[in-house]
């Protein structure tokens, strides 16, 4: 099963098309930080990586435009921990 990534920016989300369905990472853009707020695969296709290539996409996109990312959604948070391949692009926070 083939599978078309894309980036909509002026919907803030980026699309992974597969077999005439749409899975998708909603995001919120401030600056130049995204905020992660929602990953969302069909049920029929969950189990199949599709997230994870997804997330792997978007954090590529982010890193090519110099954004930091904030992970909101679960499973975004989960991914940093399972790729610290990514975590460079995580916004630093301090605590007073």
């Amino acid at each position: 099963m083939s599978m078309k990534m894309s980036h909509e920016p002026e919907a803030q989300r980026f699309v992974a098309e597969t077999g005439g369905q749409e899975s998708v990472i909603d995001y919120q853009l401030s600056g130049s930080t995204m905020t992660i707020t929602h990953t969302g695969v069909p049920t029929d296709l969950r189990g199949r990586g599709i997230a994870g290539k997804l997330t792997a996409f978007a954090l590529d996109e982010a890193r090519a435009r110099g954004w930091s990312v904030v992970p909101t959604c679960s499973y975004a948070a989960h991914f940093f921990a399972r790729h610290p391949e990514y975590t460079d692009l995580l916004l630093e926070t301090t605590s007073d």
